[in-house]
């Protein structure tokens, strides 16, 4: 069984090499950086800017849809008929819209590392207590992300008629039936192009988690530009990543709205 574990990790982490787009046998530094300072392995930088990039976009992929669900949830709670929820949900989008993102990160990453010392020492346990700075970068994303969210998505509540809701009561679908048939598919085509413009916002924030020590494209360009003097060289790199990444996700995001766009009537 051991053998056999053996063999798949083998085999998967040469699928991973060979796939590398960047210091994979056909890969980007392989092909065009040998001999220079991107070049993989211990010649160059390649290797470290090739984790840097996989980095940001695991933080992103990982903050994505924490963030939309909260966003959701928030949405909801703005327009319920419970006053109490909805003042919650507004005082909630008010602080985290009104904070920089780079001090809900400080204050997720070491208020919540104060909060379990704390906690620690009422059971016993003595010494520091570190949080993931992974973690502690992908909840004060998802809490920005979601406060912004939130209202895209209330917006989008607010643009679909009352009478969508009353159609699905009309055929004895219960509310939470409705508005998965219904009602959501509408919320998603109304609501991509704002949501768009905050995916392009939440690729480009995930560069404050290298102030937390994460090897993100920033960081690992910033150390390369400190070590071989060639700053404007290694930060020109990072902006060409960062296009490339927005580039990408401009190509999908079409993709998307095109395909919720597909049962509209032609006009």
């Amino acid at each position: 069984m051991s053998g056999a574990l053996s063999a798949i990790g083998s085999f998967w982490t040469y699928l991973t090499h060979l796939l590398d787009p960047f210091c994979g046998p056909v890969g980007i530094f392989s092909l065009f950086g040998n001999g220079t300072l991107v070049a993989c392995g211990d010649a160059g930088w390649g290797d470290e800017i090739a984790f840097g990039v996989k980095i940001t976009i695991s933080v992103a992929l990982a903050t994505l849809p924490v963030g939309l669900i909260i966003g959701f949830l928030i949405a909801l709670a703005a327009q319920s008929e419970e006053k109490s929820l909805r003042l919650a949900a507004g005082i909630y989008t008010t602080i985290f819209r009104g904070l920089p993102e780079l001090l809900t990160l400080f204050i997720v990453y070491y208020g919540i590392q104060m909060l379990l010392q704390s906690a620690g020492g009422y059971i016993g346990i003595t010494g520091p207590i570190e949080i993931n700075a992974f973690v502690a970068g992908m909840i004060a994303l998802s809490v920005v992300f979601s406060s912004y969210a939130a209202e895209v998505l209330l917006s989008a509540f607010r643009a679909i008629p009352k009478g969508q809701y009353e159609a699905g009561d009309a055929l004895g679908m219960p509310r939470n039936r409705t508005m998965v048939l219904i009602i959501i598919p509408q919320l998603v085509r109304i609501a991509l192009p704002g949501m768009t413009n905050l995916w392009m916002i939440l690729l480009k924030d995930t560069s404050y988690v290298s102030i937390i020590g994460l090897s993100d494209i920033l960081r690992q360009t910033g150390i390369a530009a400190r070590v071989s003097k060639e700053a404007f060289f290694f930060y020109g790199i990072a902006c060409l990543l960062y296009l490339v990444l927005a580039l990408i996700s401009s190509f999908g995001l079409g993709f998307i709205d095109r395909w919720s766009r597909r049962s509209e009537v032609p006009r």
